[in-house]
C-alpha cells in the first residue's frame, strides 16, 4: 500500500525534500493526526459508545481488535491526498511536505497496528474474531439447572429461549438421550431469551426454580408457546400448585433478573448467539442439534474420555 500510494503521489524525494520535510510542522501534523489522531479517536469514540450502551461489539472482537484497526484506519491516503491538494496544492513546497507526511504515516501505521495486534493476542487472547467455542463458565451444581446426576460423565448444555420453537423441539431429545446414557448423561439449561417473550418467561422459570419447579415447569411451558404474557405465567404457576404470591413476587425481584442475566453473560463469553446452542463436554456443538446429531457428539465424547483413561 506505501509503495502503490508513493507511486501515484507523484512526489520528487530529490532535492533535498526529506530534510526539509523532517524538520516541517506540516509534515509532523500529518502524521501526528493520521497515526495517533485516527487511533485515539476511532478507539476512545468505540470505547464510550459500548461504555454509553450506545452499542456493543461484535461477537468475537474486543477491544485489542478495536485498538489494531484504529491504527491502520491511518493508512488511508486517498482523501489525505485530496485535501492536501486543496490546501496547499500538488506541486508547492508545503504540499509535497504534506504528502510526504501522509506516505510516512502509512508505514507507521502499519507497524502500529502490527505491534497492537501482537500484543492484543498475547494479553488478552484475541487472536481471531471467531466466537468462543469453550463454556464459560463451566457448569456449577451450586446454580445451573441441571437434570440427571450432578457428577455424570457426560455433560449437555443448552441454551434456550423458551418461545423459540425449535427449541421446544430441541429439549424434547432429553428423554431419548436419557435412555440411551442414563446415568452417564446429566442436562443442562442456561436462557438465552431474545424472543419478545422470552426475558419474562426465563424470569418466570427461575421464579418456578427457586419453589423447586423448574423442570416441570420447562415441560409445561414449552408445551405453551403461543401463550407467554404475564397472565399465562401465573397461570401455569397455579396449575403447578406453587405458592401464587411469592411467585409473583419472584417474578420482578433483582435476585431472579440477575440470575438470568448470569445465563445472558455467558452465552456471549461462549459464543451462543442463538438458540437453541448445545454444549457436548463444554464444547459448542455446530451445524445440527437433532437428537441423532446430539447422541452421536455425547459418544464421540464418551469414546474419548475411555481412549484417554486407557492411554493413561
Amino acid at each position: 500500500m506505501p509503495i502503490f500510494a508513493l507511486a501515484n503521489a507523484d512526489v520528487d524525494l530529490r532535492g533535498g525534500l526529506l530534510a526539509d520535510s523532517l524538520g516541517s510542522s506540516v509534515t509532523w501534523g500529518v502524521i501526528v493526526g493520521l497515526v495517533l489522531g485516527k487511533l485515539l479517536g476511532i478507539s476512545v469514540a468505540t470505547l464510550l459508545a459500548v461504555r454509553m450502551g450506545l452499542g456493543r461489539l461484535p461477537e468475537g472482537v474486543g477491544m485489542g481488535s478495536v485498538f489494531g484497526g484504529a491504527a491502520l484506519s491511518g493508512i488511508g491516503f486517498t482523501v489525505s491526498l485530496l485535501i492536501i491538494g486543496l490546501a496547499f496544492g500538488s506541486t508547492t513546497d508545503l504540499g509535497r511536505q504534506a504528502t510526504l507526511g501522509v506516505l510516512v504515516s502509512m508505514v507507521l501505521a502499519v507497524a502500529l497496528g502490527w505491534l497492537i495486534f501482537k500484543i492484543a493476542a498475547k494479553r488478552w487472547g484475541e487472536e481471531t474474531a471467531d466466537l468462543p467455542m469453550v463454556l464459560d463458565p463451566t457448569v456449577d451444581p451450586e446454580v445451573d439447572h441441571i437434570r440427571g446426576p450432578e457428577d455424570a460423565k457426560l455433560t449437555l448444555v443448552e441454551y434456550v429461549d423458551f418461545e423459540c420453537e425449535y427449541c421446544a423441539h430441541a429439549t424434547g431429545s432429553w428423554e431419548d438421550l436419557s435412555a440411551q446414557f442414563g446415568e452417564d448423561l446429566r442436562y443442562v439449561v442456561r436462557h438465552l431469551p431474545h424472543h419478545p417473550h422470552g426475558p419474562l418467561a426465563a424470569k418466570a422459570s427461575e421464579a418456578a426454580a427457586i419453589q423447586g419447579e423448574f423442570w416441570r415447569w420447562l415441560d409445561l411451558v414449552f408445551t405453551h408457546q403461543d401463550a407467554l404474557e404475564r397472565k399465562h405465567l401465573i397461570g401455569y404457576a397455579e396449575e403447578l400448585g406453587l405458592n401464587v404470591d411469592h411467585f409473583i413476587h419472584d417474578i420482578d425481584s433483582e435476585a431472579v433478573a440477575e440470575r438470568v442475566n448470569r445465563d445472558v453473560v455467558s452465552a456471549e463469553a461462549s459464543g451462543a448467539h442463538a438458540t437453541p446452542t448445545f454444549f457436548v463436554e463444554g464444547r459448542r456443538l455446530l451445524g445440527d442439534y437433532d437428537a441423532r446429531t446430539l447422541a452421536a457428539a455425547l459418544e464421540s465424547s464418551r469414546r474419548g474420555t475411555r481412549t484417554q483413561k486407557a492411554s493413561s
